[in-house]
């Protein structure tokens, strides 16, 4: 069975309990905690999904982890981690590679240009997709197909259920 998934990430808060007693100072320490124990469980499994360690896998896994957003071929080939590890094919043919295993996902924009996300277990990512401008914002809200995936899960007998939930429109700047 793969890895338990790691615990949520948070980006500028901890939550109570979060902290321990060893050397951290503050919610930097958290932070760092958090993105690393994120990157050991994404590279464990990639590993166990058969896929082979590489300083550019680690390189776009941790791109995507730390991002707020979902980012595009273009911006992970010229990231500053990247564009001196490897060229923009090779990391194409990872984010395939990373999608196959669902250890990232692919969003779709009919005719725009591919997003990617680190894909974590256990949590929603959900998102507001402009069709004029293309601007993407995550839903900020509590998933709102959360209690159905539950039930279906109960009277479907299916395990390891998730959903991909996007919501397209004009922005407020296009409307």
């Amino acid at each position: 069975p793969p890895p338990p998934p790691p615990p949520p990430l948070f980006f500028f808060h901890a939550d109570p309990g979060i902290r321990d007693s060893s050397t951290s100072r503050g919610l930097g320490d958290v932070y760092k905690r958090q993105i690393q124990e994120r990157l050991d469980w994404a590279l464990q499994t990639c590993s166990d999904r058969g896929l082979r360690r590489t300083k550019a896998m680690r390189h776009l896994l941790e791109e995507l982890i730390t991002s707020k957003r979902p980012k595009t071929l273009a911006d992970l080939s010229e990231s500053d981690g990247m564009r001196n590890i490897c060229d923009r094919v090779t990391v194409f043919r990872l984010l395939g590679r990373l999608a196959e295993k669902r250890v990232i996902r692919r969003l779709g924009f009919h005719e725009r240009a591919a997003y990617y996300v680190f894909s974590y277990p256990d949590e929603c990512n959900d998102y507001l997709v402009c069709t004029d401008c293309g601007k993407i914002e995550p839903l900020n809200i509590k998933c709102p197909v959360e209690t159905l995936e539950k039930e279906v899960m109960k009277n479907s007998g299916f395990s390891g259920l998730y959903h991909e939930l996007e919501f397209f429109g004009q922005c407020p700047a296009c409307a």
